[in-house]
């Protein structure tokens, strides 16, 4: 039966098997960007390449939906082989980068890495082929719109649901079953034949890699081990099953348990006390604790009798527990992922959270600076060091917006006229401090005072006369002043890059964007071969607009209401909703070039409004605008797009258009870290005049 003139049980059947192929799509894309930087840490700072080179795949797919070939049933084998790849990939380390701070790196063959880089996001690509290829060809089998409207549906779904499960209950196994049951369900039983196989080999696969020493926050993957000697270690093994956790305190040489916690495959942060009363003189930790008491003792001693404390990056409680044990009266601890407080809880000895004197939030730390109204004699920032993007949508890293300028005078204005904002960071790059110094002082109007143990800094700014300073502490040393200090740019709510020594876009993102372009222009040129033209072109430059549009929304709603994931699957929902409620409208309009009139004045009001007069609203304010301002754009890029969509004669081939133009979009974003993320508008408005002239040309009788 020819396609589009199916009776209307058959329609509805296409619709809800394009509702569950868009959901899959999406479930799947979210869960192996979340799943893939713990398998492989070479991806830690790629994630949102992974999501690009999903829409590379759908594309690709999309545009072969006309094709006599079908791909579906290969999804298990593609699959497999991406699982496998990843699995093979898990040894590698980051390529090196000189203009980028990368925690943990080492030395390795960087040839060798680029090209596992390029071959995992191609492979990635490559398992999102066929499920593309079966959206294209339901976009021929429906009336355009509703083919539409049902695919925007099931990515919504599939993004909420993701949401859902990865808050409550993630477990990669879990998601993977639910993708391949899914898929099962969409194939004809003949192909289960060899699909079965596959996916029982790639369920064995996961499951080992998930021990119950292992924790799924919103951010990280969290593994935790004991910190012993030899002997305790021996005795441990002996204990039975159930004394193996936080009990294990007597075991420790009598001493209280220490512990290493790691995110992503290497190290993050240790969980314990500070308190070196508690720890015999033979001990095998004591050393390691007494350098520890120095680092989060250090601020106290300069600012002695500090009442009000707020900690921000708290962690595992050790700069807390170092504040109670100098005297604090009221700790606010700001920690943004629930699950290292959480952890802290069950095996912290010292149990700085249960303290009637702490007050917990699970918060962004630059959201709490702009919410908050109380005073401090001391504001401490922690270890809040990332290894990881905050979202698989940006480039921006999870502290991102706390390590600014702007961020740091929001501090300053809390501290007291007595009090001390202090700095702790470790600074693993010669260019780093004096960034960071620079910050500080353009916060605060002064020169910072520095404290150093090897890459261990402590900046600190008093309020009060600070002459007598003690020269040293512990392992802590006063440094002079640097008369000279590096030229380095400092990192603004405008450009948040702590990690860059420069504005600049570093080698290795080049090179693997660069590898996944040429890839995507030349599957474009082979399955389009000469008939790319103006219609091609303005679903291209809407994808482009569109996806680079969503990224930067995302990363203007981290800065006014936080960089948590709950900040990212709102805005995403939102995305998808104002989508949605376009295309509704959209089958009841015509389409005409004056809906491009009310977009591009949307986008020019987010960009003259400065982003320090929305910072300046009160937290409603900021939520109305994150709310109602920000994805007005969105919703007449949607009218445009729907609009035309509908007229399209070939849809599969224009969507796939639109998707390779997202994926260009995505890349785009990269132009923030050497131009600054504001004038990252400036090519959307671009992208959106260009698809205005494609449809002008058009709308001239120009040749498509």
């Amino acid at each position: 039966m020819p396609m589009g003139t199916h009776d209307s049980p058959t329609l509805r059947s296409s619709a809800l098997r394009l509702f569950a192929l868009s959901f899959v799509a999406l479930f799947l894309e979210l869960l192996v960007i979340r799943w893939s930087p713990a398998v492989v840490r070479l991806v830690a700072y790629y994630a949102n390449l992974m999501l690009i080179s999903s829409f590379l795949g759908l594309g690709i797919g999309a545009m072969l939906a006309l094709r006599t070939r079908r791909w579906i049933g290969f999804f298990p084998l593609l699959l497999a082989f991406d699982i496998g790849l990843l699995h093979g990939a898990r040894s590698l380390t980051l390529p090196g980068s000189t203009s980028e701070f990368r925690f943990f790196l080492h030395d390795a063959p960087e040839l060798l890495n680029y090209a596992v880089l390029v071959v995992l996001f191609l492979a990635n690509a490559a398992v999102f082929v066929p499920l593309g290829q079966e959206i294209g060809r339901l976009f021929h089998a429906l009336p355009t719109l509703r083919a539409y409207t049902w695919d925007l549906g099931g990515s919504l779904a599939g993004s909420v649901a993701f949401g859902l499960f990865s808050f409550h209950v993630f477990s990669p196994p879990v998601g993977m079953a639910a993708v391949m049951l899914l898929y099962l369900a969409l194939v004809p039983k003949r192909t289960w034949l060899w699909a079965l196989p596959l996916f029982a080999l790639t369920f064995v696969s996961i499951v080992p890699l998930h021990d119950r020493e292992t924790i799924w926050s919103p951010y990280y993957h969290i593994q935790y081990s004991l910190v012993e000697s030899s002997e305790a270690a021996q005795r441990r093994r002996g204990a039975p099953s159930d004394e193996r956790d936080v009990s294990v305190s007597g075991l420790v040489d009598e001493a209280p348990p220490l512990w290493v916690v790691s995110v992503n495959q290497d190290f993050y942060q240790l969980h314990g006390s500070i308190d070196l009363s508690r720890y015999p003189d033979d001990a095998p930790t004591r050393e390691r604790i007494a350098n520890l008491e120095d680092q989060y003792l250090l601020r106290h001693a300069i600012r002695p009798g500090a009442k009000r404390v707020l900690v921000l990056g708290s962690g595992g409680g050790m700069d807390v527990e170092g504040a109670l044990l100098s005297g604090a009266e009221h700790v606010d601890a700001v920690e943004i992922d629930p699950e290292l407080v959480a952890l802290s809880r069950r095996i912290n000895p010292a149990a700085p959270y249960d303290d009637p004197r702490v007050t917990v939030h699970v918060d962004d730390a630059r959201a709490f600076l702009q919410r908050t109204t109380e005073r401090y004699d001391l504001v401490a920032f922690g270890l809040l060091d990332s290894q990881a993007l905050f979202s698989s949508m940006s480039n921006l890293r999870l502290d991102g917006f706390t390590y600014t300028v702007e961020s740091f005078g929001a501090a300053w204005r809390l501290v007291d006229d007595d009090g001390l904002l202090a700095i702790t960071f470790a600074a693993g790059r010669s260019w780093l401090a004096p960034k960071l110094i620079r910050m500080v002082e353009a916060a605060t109007g002064q020169r910072p005072i520095v404290y150093g143990a090897g890459a261990y800094l402590l900046l600190a700014v008093p309020r009060f006369d600070a002459t007598q300073l003690p020269a040293s502490f512990g392992v802590f040393d006063l440094m002079p002043r640097e008369e000279q200090l590096a030229e380095v740019p400092v990192a603004t709510d405008d450009w948040p890059f702590l990690y860059l020594s420069e504005r600049t876009i570093p080698r290795d993102y080049v090179i693997v964007i660069l590898s996944l372009l040429v890839v995507s222009c030349l599957a474009v040129l082979g399955l389009r071969g000469g008939g790319f033209g103006l219609e091609d072109g303005h679903f291209l430059f809407m994808g482009l607009g569109f996806l680079l549009l969503q990224t930067k929304s995302i990363g203007d709603a981290a800065l006014y209401l936080g960089s948590t994931w709950l900040v990212t699957m709102l805005v995403v929902s939102g995305v998808l909703v104002m989508v949605l409620m376009a295309n509704f409208l959209a089958m009841r309009l015509s389409f005409s070039l004056k809906l491009y009139l009310p977009l591009l004045l949307s986008l020019l009001l987010i960009y003259l409004v400065p982003r320090d007069f929305v910072l300046g609203f009160p937290f409603a304010g900021r939520m109305t605008w994150v709310a109602l301002i920000l994805p007005l754009p969105i919703f007449f890029a949607g009218l445009v797009f729907s609009t035309t969509f509908r007229l399209a004669k070939v849809p599969s081939a224009l969507f796939g258009a639109n998707l390779v133009g997202a994926m260009i979009g995505g890349f785009c974003e990269y132009l923030g870290m050497a131009f600054g993320t504001r004038h990252l508008m400036l090519i959307v408005v671009a992208a959106y005049l260009a698809s205005w002239a494609c449809r002008v040309k058009l709308a001239r009788g120009a040749p498509a």
